[in-house]
């Protein structure tokens, strides 16, 4: 019992079935939310496929047109003629030379000496001291 004195009020049928109806309905909104969001990406991909589908057609025809040249009669006049250097009867093959260069000398530089107090396998040591070192080597006076 209660603090009033009455029963606890139980469901009546009728609460239970509105309660299922809603749970059902419920469940059914997010499953078709759920179809909705799936059809538009299906869409979007079915739209990029038929775009990928009209390019690879055009290459395709685009290379048919171009085997068909290469394998026709006017490729091989045409390559026969430019790169294999072949002529037909009766024409004469030209085969431009280049003329002659003579080839003309360039001077030598000027190149001075280097300092006979200086040597260099005397230096290098002392350059490699000054770069690891902030005082002079212990042997040399500055």
């Amino acid at each position: 019992m209660s603090q009033n004195g009455r029963p606890p009020r139980l469901l009546s049928n009728m609460q239970i079935v509105f309660s299922s109806i809603l749970a059902i309905s419920l469940l059914l909104a997010i499953s078709f939310s759920g179809r909705i969001a799936a059809g538009h990406q299906v869409d979007s991909e079915h739209a990029k496929l038929i775009g990928v589908i009209g390019t690879l057609r055009s290459q395709a025809t685009a290379l048919k047109g171009e085997y068909n040249y290469v394998n026709s009669d006017a490729f091989i006049d045409a390559w026969a003629h430019g790169e294999g250097k072949m002529v037909k009867d009766g024409e004469v093959l030209v085969i431009p030379v280049p003329g002659v260069v003579t080839p003309q000398p360039t001077p030598t530089p000027f190149i001075a000496a280097p300092d006979s107090q200086a040597t260099p396998q005397n230096q290098t040591w002392l350059l490699w001291w000054k770069l690891f070192f902030d005082v002079p080597p212990p042997d040399v006076q500055r």
